[in-house]
């Protein structure tokens, strides 16, 4: 599948949106999250291109979390997903959710009623006590967090993963993401080697004599860690969880980063991670983490967009002061209003 280039994304992102408009007989699903109702429609069925393998082998696997107030953004991103894949009967989806929200899976099977899924429960105990607060509430949440075990809660038959995060839709066929060679790393991410890789960390940290040792022999750049292709079997046998958590510690002892559960990733990681285009990543697409304010794309072509930083496409669409980005993620939207559901 083609790669598609910022000019033209406006227009296919419009087209996209006549072609999923719901008929007069489309279902309607409701999802009790807390107090409210979200309801979404029924996305429509995706098959398998004539090219698509049948085997384990030719299988993708794909991981998000499960959270009540991002559901919106993850029905949005799968959609995204499969609509431009070429073979999406071959997606596996791994979702991993700290709560127990009624109806949250009956909700994904009426929407998705070819989706290929399993639902695993992360304890957030696990990791409350090692989490230090951060500049932002959101980012301070365990299943924030869950991301660092994947290889100890996957299935020892998932040998390769896509880590996504939920405020993203991806405009690409994943296959071509899928098949980045790693050449023997445990991770792969777009780098950002231009950006200032020093204010991640605070000046505690870089005026410590041991800790800054840790980037010696690496080069390090900033990564974002809602997009990347992981080597489960190498996560696991090079125990990068425990090396994770090892850099949490000292940041319970030290306040020696602001954001996070980045930080410790690029801790351990920066400089030693197979860098893919920064196609698959436009990110910073919500803004700074304290304002949320509108931001435009970078130049280049674009096959995932990501609305990392404060703001939301959802909420601000419904805030009636969306900005200019956030139509670009208004046609993989498949929530309706419960107000809206009941005059139909």
């Amino acid at each position: 599948m083609a790669f598609w280039s910022s000019s033209l994304l406006p227009f296919l992102g419009l087209l996209s949106f006549f072609f999923l408009l719901p008929s007069s007989s489309s279902s309607v699903h409701a999802i009790r999250l807390g107090a409210s109702f979200s309801i979404f429609r029924e996305a429509p069925a995706f098959r398998n291109g004539d090219v698509c393998g049948t085997r384990d082998a030719d299988r993708i696997h794909v991981s998000m979390t499960l959270d009540a107030n991002y559901l919106r953004g993850t029905m949005a991103a799968v959609l995204s997903i499969l609509q431009h894949s070429t073979c999406p009967e071959n997606l596996s989806f791994h979702f991993l959710s700290s709560q127990d929200v009624p109806g949250i899976v009956s909700s994904i099977q009426a929407t998705f009623p070819y989706l290929s899924f399993k639902v695993y429960r992360f304890d957030s105990n696990r990791v409350r006590d090692k989490i230090s607060k951060s500049i932002r509430k959101a980012l301070d949440q365990p299943l924030n967090y869950a991301r660092i075990y994947l290889a100890d809660i996957l299935p020892s038959n998932v040998r390769r993963v896509i880590y996504l995060d939920s405020d993203l839709v991806m405009v690409d066929d994943i296959s071509n993401l899928w098949g980045v060679d790693l050449s023997g790393k445990v991770l792969a991410a777009p780098e950002y080697c231009h950006a200032n890789f020093t204010k991640y960390f605070t000046d505690e940290f870089w005026s410590s004599l041991e800790m800054p040792k840790t980037f010696e022999g690496r080069s390090p750049c900033y990564f974002n860690t809602g997009v990347m292709v992981v080597d489960v079997d190498r996560w696991r046998k090079g125990g990068y969880t425990k090396k994770v958590e090892e850099w949490m510690a000292v940041q319970k002892q030290n306040r020696i980063y602001n954001l996070g559960s980045l930080p410790p990733f690029l801790l351990v990681l920066a400089g030693n991670i197979k860098a893919v285009h920064h196609r698959w990543n436009q990110h910073g697409l919500g803004g700074d983490n304290f304002e949320g304010k509108c931001r435009n794309l970078h130049p280049g072509p674009i096959s995932l967009l990501h609305w990392s930083g404060k703001g939301k496409p959802w909420l601000r669409l419904d805030s009636g002061k969306p900005c200019a980005v956030d139509h670009l993620w208004a046609p993989y939207d498949l929530y309706r209003s419960s107000r809206v559901s009941l005059e139909e």
